[in-house]
C-alpha cells in the first residue's frame, strides 16, 4: 500500500484487444484472401493460354504431317502413268499452286528451262511444299526435305528427274476439316542431254533444305539471288546427262 492507500503500480498496462484489434485483424485476412485470389486467377489465365497454344500446336504440326503423307501418296510422278486420283486433307489452310522454274545447265550453259511450280500448304505457322518431285517442310534455313528430289547420280551418268504440275491446277482453302481431290494425268518425256559437267538451277523459299539434299548427291553448291532465290548445285565432272520431265497435268478442286 502506498501512503495514500492505493494499491502500487507493478507493471504496465495490458495491451488492449477490444473491439478496434479485431476489425483489424479481419480486414488484413480478407485482404489476403483477395491477393490469393486475384493470383490465382492470374495463374490460371497463364496456363490456359499456355494449353491453348500447345494444342493449336499439335493441331497444325499433325496438318502438316497429314499432308505430307496424302502429297506424297496423291502425287506419284516416277510410279505412275495415266489418269489417277488422290486426297490431301487438313484442319484449317490453303493448298495453292504457286510459280517456281527449274534450270538444267551444261558447262554453265542453260540447256533447259522448265516452269515446274510447286503446290503449297500453308495452315498457320506449317508449310509444306511438293516442288519438283521433292516435298519440302517449312521454309528457310529451318526447312527440311519430308521427300527427296527425284534425281539419281554416278560417277558416268547423271538422270534428272523433275515433277511438272501442270498449268491449270487450282485452290482450295477452308477450316474445320477440308478434303481437296487431287486428280492427275501422267507422261514422261526423257531427254538426252549428251555428255558435260551439269547443274541443276531451282528457285525456292526453301533454300537449306535444298542445299543438303543436293549435298547428299554429291553437288558443289551456291545461291543465286531473285525472288524468290536459287539454289545452283554442280555436279562436277563430265557425265552422260539425261532430263526425265513427269508432267502431271494436276487439278487440286474441293469437295472430296
Amino acid at each position: 500500500m502506498t501512503t495514500d492507500g492505493r494499491p502500487p503500480v507493478t507493471g504496465a498496462a495490458a495491451p488492449s484487444s477490444g473491439p478496434g484489434t479485431r476489425g483489424h485483424r479481419a480486414q488484413s485476412h480478407v485482404v489476403g484472401v483477395a491477393l490469393l485470389l486475384g493470383i490465382t486467377v492470374v495463374s490460371m489465365g497463364a496456363l490456359t493460354a499456355a494449353i491453348g497454344a500447345v494444342v493449336d500446336s499439335s493441331s497444325t504440326q499433325a496438318d502438316a504431317e497429314r499432308v505430307v503423307t496424302d502429297l506424297d501418296a496423291s502425287l506419284e510422278p516416277v510410279a505412275a502413268t495415266g489418269p489417277q486420283r488422290g486426297q490431301v486433307t487438313f484442319g484449317e489452310g490453303t493448298l495453292r499452286p504457286v510459280d517456281r522454274e527449274l534450270e538444267v545447265r551444261a558447262n554453265g550453259q542453260p540447256v533447259d528451262r522448265l516452269a515446274v511450280d510447286a503446290l503449297v500448304f500453308d495452315g498457320g505457322d506449317r508449310r509444306v511444299a511438293y516442288h519438283a518431285g521433292a516435298i519440302v517442310r517449312g521454309t528457310g534455313e529451318g526447312a527440311w526435305m519430308a521427300e527427296p528430289p527425284p534425281i539419281t547420280v554416278d560417277e558416268e551418268v547423271l538422270v534428272v528427274g523433275v515433277a511438272r504440275l501442270g498449268d491449270d491446277v487450282g485452290t482450295v482453302s477452308g477450316s474445320g476439316g477440308v478434303t481437296a481431290t487431287v486428280e492427275t494425268d501422267v507422261s514422261h518425256d526423257r531427254r538426252a542431254l549428251g555428255d558435260a559437267e551439269f547443274a541443276v538451277a531451282v528457285e525456292t523459299t526453301a533454300p537449306g533444305a535444298w542445299e543438303r539434299a543436293f549435298r547428299d548427291l554429291g553437288a558443289t553448291v551456291e545461291r543465286e539471288d531473285g525472288d524468290p532465290g536459287t539454289v545452283v548445285a554442280t555436279f562436277e565432272g563430265e557425265r552422260t546427262g539425261y532430263l526425265v520431265v513427269h508432267d502431271l497435268n494436276a487439278e487440286v478442286s474441293g469437295g472430296g
